[in-house]
């Protein structure tokens, strides 16, 4: 009789977990859930101040503006104190484009329906230059003398990103994010900025420009760290990285670095195509997981393109689930 009780007891077991297994997924409690389709209305904050800078009138001049440096978060209308951040930055040369463009608004609308919390920050363009350190503005490598203020203005934009991020982290409490599961993404100039904010080190594009120069330094959360635990690259480059090096010396390319997704544009006369392939090789060099999607007759900004009949931001969607290991329903 106790055998036979034994084995009736081991088949309940057996029964038991095998009904649960097949109804019930198994859910990591302590990693963010994100729905595969659009499930909650958004709500939005808009110019929320994240730092201050300084806007020169001309290159370092002693006559400079403190400005606000703002972002637009957006949130889902959930009770999820658990979400993971998408913090996206616009293109534009350096010199264009808003954190309230079409293409911030549809990702944004994407993404925080789906359980994001979604971030489109604002940075300091050629119009509004930033201070630059010396060191930048003494090594313009091969820059045409037209492009001049272009390059100058690469290193605020970098600063400002950073900052955001920053207060972003500081932050995050009040908009239940999960700071161990971050994507940072942008596109052409925003990619660009993206890249380099995944990559560099804390104090790169912090640290060379001192308080007593800089006050408005003190304004950015300089102390406060981050983790990119993703890279969301359209037809960007590394080449803030490149010149970050040519300027101050180190490679900041390392086994380390965030997984990244790449779309580009074969035909892009804007950011070579070239470039996505050299950012490729160097994820390859380091064994580093890559999404890679090259455009096939695709230009510059190629929003609109899809591969197998997906979209971007759903490639980029399953790239991020994938790479940050998301609960899915």
């Amino acid at each position: 009789m106790r055998q036979m009780i034994f084995f009736l007891l081991l088949a309940l077991i057996s029964s038991c977990g095998n009904n649960a297994t097949d109804t019930e997924p198994i859910v990591d409690l302590d990693t963010p859930t994100v729905r595969t389709s659009s499930t909650f209305e958004v709500i939005s904050e808009t110019d929320v101040v994240y730092a201050e800078g300084l806007s020169h009138e001309t290159l370092n001049s002693q006559e400079a503006q403190v400005i606000p440096l703002t972002l637009d978060i957006y949130y889902p209308d959930n009770t999820d104190t658990n979400r993971p951040v998408f913090m996206f930055i616009h293109g534009g040369g350096f010199k264009g484009g808003s954190k309230t463009g079409g293409t911030a608004l549809r990702l944004a609308d994407y993404y925080t329906s789906r359980g994001w919390v979604f971030v489109s920050i604002k940075y300091r363009l050629q119009a509004a230059l930033g201070t630059i350190p010396q060191e930048w503005i003494d090594y313009p490598g091969n820059t045409p003398a037209n492009l001049l203020d272009q390059y100058y203005a690469i290193y605020p934009a970098q600063r400002d990103a950073k900052a955001a991020m920053r207060w972003l982290v500081a932050n995050a409490d009040t908009y239940s994010i999960n700071t161990e599961f971050i994507t940072v993404s942008g596109g052409s100039a925003g990619a660009i900025t993206a890249i380099t904010l995944g990559i560099s080190e804390p104090e790169d594009f912090r640290d060379e420009i001192p308080l007593s120069q800089d006050p408005t330094l003190n304004s950015t959360n300089r102390v406060q760290s981050f983790n990119i635990k993703t890279i969301v690259d359209f037809w960007g480059s590394d080449v803030a990285l490149d010149l970050y090096e040519e300027v101050f010396g180190p490679n900041r390319f390392d086994a380390n670095d965030p997984p990244l997704f790449i779309a580009h544009g074969t035909e892009d006369q804007t950011v070579l195509f070239s470039d996505a392939e050299e950012l490729k090789a160097e994820y390859d060099r380091y064994q580093i997981p890559i999404a890679y999607y090259p455009l096939e007759g695709w230009g510059h900004g190629a929003w609109n393109a899809t591969v197998n009949g997906k979209r971007l931001e759903e490639l980029a969607f399953d790239f991020i689930v994938e790479q940050q290991g998301l609960n899915v329903n």
